[in-house]
């Protein structure tokens, strides 16, 4: 599971929690992320020059489910530092993922969004899943 953030046209901090991320090439190294339309903070996510994809941890669904609450300050309370781009990068992910808007897609109700990985950084530990409708975690 995964949070996009980003800055609106207005400086403000942008995010939203994002279940549709998949890497897509090695060469350039591109990810895909699925927007719907309505979200609210879809304006900021397909207009910015970039966003920041935070990988959460297992122990985050807390952080998940209030990033995809609408009418609310998403960020009120939630600790994070700047990426070199000035996104909100969240404390104690598990990754996190700069990238540049590289190209978009009509996707129906959604926008596919492809981004330019920039830089990186990952931390050991469980990720959190969402898996038929509900958070999960990985078994072996």
């Amino acid at each position: 599971m995964t949070i996009v953030t980003t800055k609106g046209t207005d400086g403000s901090d942008q995010g939203m929690t994002v279940s549709a991320f998949c890497s897509v090439s090695l060469e350039p190294a591109l990810i895909l992320i699925c927007i719907e339309q309505s979200a609210s903070a879809y304006q900021a996510i397909t207009t910015a020059a970039g966003f920041i994809v935070n990988i959460l941890s297992a122990e985050q669904e807390q952080l998940a489910r209030r990033f995809a609450i609408i009418d609310i300050d998403r960020f009120e309370g939630c600790g994070f530092t700047r990426s070199s781009s000035g996104y909100a990068i969240l404390d104690d992910v598990l990754g996190v993922l700069e990238c540049k808007r590289f190209t978009q897609y009509d996707g129906g109700d959604h926008t596919i969004i492809l981004g330019e990985v920039e830089t990186t950084r990952v931390a050991s530990g469980t990720p959190l899943l969402y898996y038929r409708g509900g958070y999960a975690q990985l078994e072996r």
